[in-house]
């Protein structure tokens, strides 16, 4: 009976440390805030903008949610998925034909730097998902 409550009791704690989510902003703040701010105004921006290592993210999030567009109508959902995949797919693979920045942005900062190697996938998932959920309804 010792033994089967012991599997018992391991299993449950294997099942919760499987469900255990990773927490998007913490590895933003680890990762990205070393380059990208995560919340500023575009008046704010201006004035230290020679400071800045990269874009603001507000500012990122908002040009991709504005940029992919699939069809006018386009679910909530599958444009949700959309900008998470190209978020996840752009970390790993930036490229010039890629990028959404404005000319100003790219020519300040030009592309990132490729973050292959430093974000598990289940972190890069969750980093892209909190890029996207955080900045619902705020501007630049």
């Amino acid at each position: 009976m010792k033994k089967l409550w012991l599997l018992v009791c391991m299993a449950t704690v294997s099942l919760v440390s499987a469900e255990q989510t990773i927490d998007g902003e913490k590895i933003f703040d680890k990762v990205c805030a070393s380059c990208h701010v995560k919340m500023i105004t575009s008046k704010e921006t201006k004035k230290i903008f020679k400071t800045l290592k990269a874009p603001p993210m507000v500012e990122v999030s908002g040009q991709l949610k504005k940029n992919i567009k699939i069809v006018e109508d386009i679910d909530d959902e599958i444009h949700r998925a959309v900008v998470i995949a190209f978020i996840k797919d752009y970390v790993m693979y930036p490229h010039l034909d890629k990028s959404m920045c404005q000319a100003i942005a790219l020519e300040r900062f030009d592309l990132m730097p490729s973050q292959k190697g430093k974000l598990s996938e289940a972190e890069l998932n969750a980093v892209a998902t909190w890029v996207y959920d955080f900045y619902v309804g705020k501007k630049f």
